[in-house]
């Protein structure tokens, strides 16, 4: 890991900017597929899995019969622990419902929420399985009231779904399930096939080729973010375990080659301390080599001289999570602004939230937590604006709106306005 030591120095480099395909190489590739989806349907979603997945499909829907094997074979721990996330997950979202689920109608006006009919979520899958994700993008659909849940995942060669993704998705309560990936099950959800019902709504995270696609379709579907690479940024002074801070470092490093690690703190010998630690924990990962690359290209130890400047560090590069491991850690909280999610103290690892803590871990990455927010039930909510006013608003508004409209020319909008306050004057 690079160390930085320069306050400036450490400003410059995690000033960045969201880039998830620099010369559009990949968006060409994927406005092909997405071409060959709408043009051929459920044929080129099959001819897609063998050539991506190198699996040939019989039927692209994952059959009652294939999920009911999947529950039988899951190892029983397993079963437990999904099941324990998901009761934490509906926990947490309820709440989130009671909050952000609520109409009004008052003096006429008023707002009714509702939620969306259909919502498509997608699950990674490659070089490893998700169940976890399913839990986190399905759960708060179905709290919300989503009518109807679609989820797209790939394959293996053998055209199986794992075991662990398919008992999640029937714990979450997901409707139907399709042995799809990649840019090609975006396209398959947003336009719809044979096979493939079109949804409203499009939700998870994937690899450059899905975040290209969504970015693609959107406006014809919503989606929810623009989810890359994973990311932690670590803030520590001299009180933190390293066995912990560098255990924390390498969990986000094992996602893939392309995710950030970055440790900061305003202590030199704990920085030290950490760095070995990493070298000590490292030949025990089954991920390895994906952490390796992710540690040597993507991983930061920066040293600063207090922890306001660590803090300020963070509202810059805006982690995706942000892990606060200091003496009296919540008087902090009030001082970040962009964060996806803020894990506090020793005993709140990230990876409690990427598992079972409650809040989903769908994360806005790349720095678009200054802007955007986690997955949650308002993702899968909308509303309606309602406007009831009676003759007396109306002769008391409408002819400020009849003067607006004629200023910018709308004399039709006007004279809507006019004729109806001629009709109650005359009345």
């Amino acid at each position: 890991m690079k160390v930085i030591r320069d306050y400036r120095q450490a400003l410059k480099t995690l000033e960045r900017s969201i880039q998830y395909d620099p010369g559009g190489r990949i968006e060409t590739a994927v406005r092909e597929i997405i071409a060959g989806v709408r043009k051929g349907g459920d044929q080129t979603l099959i001819a897609y899995a063998e050539r991506f997945e190198g699996a040939r499909l019989k039927s692209l829907e994952v059959t009652p019969r294939e999920v009911t094997a999947a529950l039988t074979s899951i190892d029983p721990r397993l079963m437990n622990a999904l099941k324990l996330a998901a009761g934490r997950l509906v926990k947490f979202h309820k709440t989130c419902m009671r909050i952000y689920g609520r109409g009004f109608f008052k003096g006429g006006l008023g707002q009714q929420v509702l939620p969306i009919e259909r919502a498509g979520i997608y699950v990674p899958g490659g070089t490893a399985s998700y169940p976890s994700t399913v839990l986190m993008t399905a759960i708060p659909a179905r709290v919300a009231g989503v009518k109807e849940v679609i989820m797209c995942t790939p394959c293996g060669k053998d055209a199986k779904v794992p075991g662990s993704t398919l008992a999640a998705a029937f714990i979450a309560g997901v409707d139907r399930i399709f042995k799809i990936g990649g840019a090609q099950a975006v396209a398959a959800m947003a336009f719809g096939s044979a096979s493939v019902p079109r949804v409203d709504k499009i939700c998870g995270p994937g690899n450059m080729y899905v975040m290209n696609a969504k970015k693609i379709v959107y406006g014809l579907v919503d989606i929810d973010a623009l989810q890359g690479p994973s990311e932690i940024m670590l803030i520590a002074d001299g009180s933190a375990d390293p066995s912990f801070c560098a255990a924390d470092l390498i969990a986000q490093s094992e996602h893939d080659a392309m995710a950030a690690s970055i440790f900061v703190t305003t202590s030199e010998g704990l920085a030290d301390k950490v760095q070995s630690e990493i070298n000590r924990q490292l030949p025990g990962l089954k991920r390895r080599t994906i952490a390796d690359k992710a540690l040597a290209s993507n991983g930061l130890i920066i040293i600063v001289k207090t922890l306001e400047q660590a803090i300020d560090l963070a509202n810059l590069y805006a982690p995706e999570h942000l892990s606060l491991m200091v003496k009296n850690a919540e008087r902090y909280i009030g001082r970040i602004r962009n964060a996806g999610c803020i894990c506090i103290g020793r005993y709140s690892p990230v990876v409690l939230g990427d598992y079972v803590a409650g809040p989903s871990h769908a994360l806005p990455t790349g720095g678009s937590a200054r802007f955007s927010s986690p997955l949650t039930v308002q993702d899968f909510l909308k509303v309606n604006s309602i406007i009831a006013l009676e003759d007396s608003a109306l002769r008391k508004l409408g002819p400020a709106a009849a003067m607006m409209a004629n200023s910018e020319g709308l004399t039709g909008h006007a004279d809507a306005v006019m004729i109806r306050l001629k009709k109650i004057k005359n009345e």
